[in-house]
């Protein structure tokens, strides 16, 4: 096991060696004549397709829950199947929000740094002062969006492990008597899912500001 003086080595490597990685890729992209706000707004605006997408297939989740919990005959094994598909599709989902939200992060961090550097090089004052503004706005619409959509997917979590306990428990004991008993529990993830449709809601909100406040800083650089 390491101890933590023989990690840090290690570690340091890691984080030099994502550092570089990342150094190349916007580098690479730049050729193209992509820079990383550029790239910020790309990830954005797909992080809000990501949101509708998850959003439109959690509700499909539940609705095959509800099917299946008012079950009223049929293929009990064909019901089931449905809704483990449909399970896994919103699991699947929400892990690319996930990605897409540490790839914003990430994006992000280095284009406030580049942001902030280059306005310590300016020497006119009114210039670097409307820079400074600029900077001010972008950075408090990308920390109001990551706090959003940090608690969309906080929201999201739960739902998601209830999906995958109902599934499981349904694999375990496929009859009509152990479906009934999970109806109660349809009612209670209904109204986790119908508040966490609101906060993707509030949540994609968010992503329009940022991507005004972005594109509003592109069209006063150009």
């Amino acid at each position: 096991m390491l101890t933590l003086r023989r990690a840090a080595p290690l570690l340091l490597a890691l984080a030099l060696c994502a550092a570089g990685c990342n150094f190349m890729y916007y580098k690479t992209l730049e050729k193209f004549g992509k820079e990383k706000r550029d790239i910020l707004l790309s990830r954005v605006k797909e992080s809000r397709k990501d949101q509708e997408q998850a959003k439109e297939q959690i509700k499909t989740t539940m609705e095959s829950f509800q099917e299946l919990t008012g079950f009223q005959g049929g293929s009990l094994e064909k019901s089931y199947k449905k809704l483990n598909d449909e399970y896994e599709r919103a699991q699947g989902q929400a892990n690319k929000l996930h990605d897409r939200i540490n790839s914003i992060d990430q994006v992000s961090g280095d284009l406030f740094n580049e942001w902030q550097k280059e306005i310590n090089e300016m020497r006119n004052p009114k210039l670097k002062s409307q820079s400074a503004a600029l900077l001010r706005d972008a950075r408090a619409s990308e920390a109001s969006y990551l706090k959003s959509m940090r608690q969309t997917e906080a929201q999201m979590t739960p739902i998601l492990n209830s999906f995958r306990d109902q599934v499981l428990f349904l694999k375990h004991n496929l009859n009509a008597r152990a479906i009934g008993s999970l109806k109660g529990t349809s009612a209670k993830i209904n109204t986790d899912v119908s508040s966490l449709m609101k906060s993707m809601d509030a949540s994609m909100a968010e992503a329009d500001k940022l991507i005004n406040s972005l594109s509003s800083a592109d069209q006063e650089k150009n």
